[in-house]
């Protein structure tokens, strides 16, 4: 073996070991963060939940017990199995054309879903790089930005959403391109904020100073250490659509008649509700269960990943 083939094989097996140890590093990680989940019960009941909801919302096909969309009007009104009249075949009732309210429940877990996932996605994506780049550039590029962004966030939120839907019309896309573009404004003042903080830090002046270019300051220094916060902001965002969803559902504003979903559920069973309560209460747990654990997995998210907040909680 000539000293090229033993300088290669060198370079090979450095490779492989930097490659342990990152792997290595990883897994540390990870465990770390799952021994802080375990130790937060709150935290781990959230992550519970929102596991719970996107299972069944993966498999709703298989978990449903009915279709959601099949009428029988000789079982409509049917209470659910506990309550006398009750029938062990609609666990949860039925509504007011005979539909299954659980097997709807279970389908509406998809709508919802995929409004907080993509919704979120979109503006975490867009969002942050806005920010970035105004904070990082400053200047002209930076008040322009924030001006914008200072407008659309000075505009009731609730009244604005509305007002697109009515004018969009009722779709699935048309919802998640909603959500998602209005809530661009909010990781943009996030990211921005943060970007101006990191800024000053000392590795990024050092980086400055050895002459890196700014996408790989960027990428490299700046954009790991935004993760963190925008992912606990992510979350709470989520949770957030979900609601909202819900609100324009009940406005008849959201996804098609056609389509189950927890918000159209409440808005057909409201002017039974005095008589047959049943229709919009399980829709509206749902929600309000979602909404938990998503706030309560947040919560312990935004600590575990900022540890000064762990050392004020010791």
């Amino acid at each position: 073996m000539n000293d090229k083939d033993k300088d290669n094989q060198k370079y090979e097996l450095s490779g492989l070991l930097i490659d342990e140890q990152e792997d290595r590093s990883i897994r540390a990680k990870l465990w770390y963060l799952w021994r802080l989940l375990w130790r937060d019960k709150s935290g781990l009941i959230g992550l519970t939940v929102f596991l719970i909801i996107v299972f069944t919302a993966t498999f709703a096909s298989q978990l449903s017990p009915h279709d959601p969309l099949k009428q029988n009007l000789h079982v409509s009104r049917q209470p659910p199995v506990w309550v006398e009249e009750g029938n062990a075949e609609h666990i949860l009732g039925t509504d007011n054309l005979g539909r299954d309210i659980f097997s709807r429940i279970i389908y509406g877990a998809r709508v919802s879903i995929m409004v907080g996932f993509l919704g979120v996605s979109m503006a975490f994506s867009l969002g942050m790089m806005i920010g970035l780049i105004a904070g990082y550039k400053g200047g002209r590029v930076d008040s322009i930005i924030m001006t914008l962004t200072n407008m659309i966030l000075a505009l009731p939120y609730l009244v604005f959403v509305v007002f697109v839907a009515a004018i969009l019309g009722r779709s699935l896309l048309n919802v998640i391109l909603i959500f998602g573009l209005t809530d661009i404004p909010i990781f943009v003042r996030v990211t921005r904020g943060e970007v101006l903080r990191l800024r000053e830090e000392g590795y990024i002046e050092a980086a400055v100073s050895i002459g890196q270019k700014t996408p790989a300051i960027i990428f490299k220094h700046i954009m790991p250490n935004l993760l963190g916060p925008l992912i606990t902001l992510a979350t709470f965002e989520m949770s957030a659509m979900i609601f909202y969803e819900a609100g324009l559902g009940f406005l008849g504003l959201s996804v098609p008649p056609t389509i189950p979903s927890w918000g159209n559920m409440l808005a057909e069973g409201r002017q039974y509700l005095t008589v047959y309560p049943w229709m919009s209460i399980y829709p509206g747990l749902a929600i309000v269960i979602t909404g938990f654990g998503m706030n309560l997995f947040g919560d312990w998210l935004r600590d575990a990943l900022d540890p000064r907040l762990r050392r004020m909680k010791k």
